[in-house]
């Protein structure tokens, strides 16, 4: 099963308008994947308002899709717009190491 979330109606053809694609891998409904989620979207709404779409992908129900993206952890997310495509292994609670994944934010030294 995969559902999508989208962060504004109609956006899903925008990705060359600064829209966001990002692929949520997760496995059924577990603490873990449900924060994983949660964080995502928290993080979506501050900084991507209207400008993304959210796809979770349940590996119990398609394991095959973990091939697609090469997927070897759980919850992983993938960004496939805008290139290049960047991925990040966990629960998504460090907001800070979240936004320099996605290079929404510079790397601090």
């Amino acid at each position: 099963m995969t559902d999508s979330i989208t962060g504004t109606p109609g956006a899903a053809g925008a990705a060359r308008d600064g829209f966001w694609e990002l692929r949520l891998y997760v496995a059924g409904q577990t603490a873990r994947s449900v924060a994983a989620f949660a964080n995502l979207k928290k993080i979506c709404e501050a900084h991507l308002a209207g400008k993304y779409r959210i796809e979770v992908v349940d590996l119990l129900v398609n394991p095959q899709l973990a091939a697609d993206d090469q997927i070897v952890a759980i919850p992983t997310l993938v960004r496939t717009l805008p290139e290049p495509l960047r991925k990040i292994i966990g629960d998504l609670s460090d907001t800070e190491r979240v936004l320099v994944g996605l290079q929404l934010r510079p790397r601090t030294k």
